[in-house]
């Protein structure tokens, strides 16, 4: 059973999740939306392809609160600026996300905001509080912060590898809640 849960359809266009994504109860899941397997949406997430599509990635992680959209057509740019978060990415809580690519393994933290354009590449990490200003890239595995953010520093291999924990969490944490909802939690 979803509790307090709209996934609608917009302008012909309905979301599609994978089934063993979880979905919290609170988020507003609307129009042109993608969410890969095991995938994990948290309370009250608002994800909205209303004006052009946003793809969320298998093993990704929108946490509490964040905010995902996207713009349309624009003048100098017919495709818009759709939201494309690839797979294994980390997005901390009440972050907002608009416009932007990330690719895998790509982290925000929360509070943070990306604008129009922006690409985090591959083990990309945006600090939490951040704001990463429109056109802006964070090249493969570099650290950026600040308001706006700006280079920090590279990331080694450990930081890399308790990203990763952070994703296995997210897939098993999603697993246990979702048997909070679908009645198979023991209780």
């Amino acid at each position: 059973m979803r509790h307090d849960i709209t996934i609608a359809e917009f302008n012909g266009k309905a979301p599609c999740i994978h089934p063993s994504a979880f979905i919290a109860p609170g988020c507003r899941i609307i129009g042109d939306v993608e969410i890969g397997a095991e995938a994990s949406i948290w309370y009250n997430c608002v994800i909205r392809g209303d004006s052009s599509r946003v793809v969320i990635g298998a093993r990704t992680n929108v946490q509490d609160g964040s905010v995902i959209h996207c713009d349309g057509p624009l003048p100098g740019r017919p495709e818009g600026y759709p939201t494309l978060i690839g797979e294994d990415v980390l997005i901390g809580h009440m972050a907002m996300i608009h416009g932007t690519v990330i690719e895998d393994k790509g982290f925000v933290g929360f509070s943070a905001q990306t604008m129009n354009g922006c690409v985090i590449e591959r083990e990309g990490m945006l600090a939490a509080g951040a704001l990463l200003a429109p056109n802006k890239r964070i090249p493969a595995r570099q650290l950026w912060s600040g308001r706006p953010a700006t280079f920090m520093r590279d990331l080694d291999d450990r930081a890399i590898a308790a990203l990763q924990l952070g994703v296995a969490h997210y897939v098993a944490n999603g697993k246990a809640h979702a048997a909070l909802y679908d009645g198979s939690a023991e209780g």
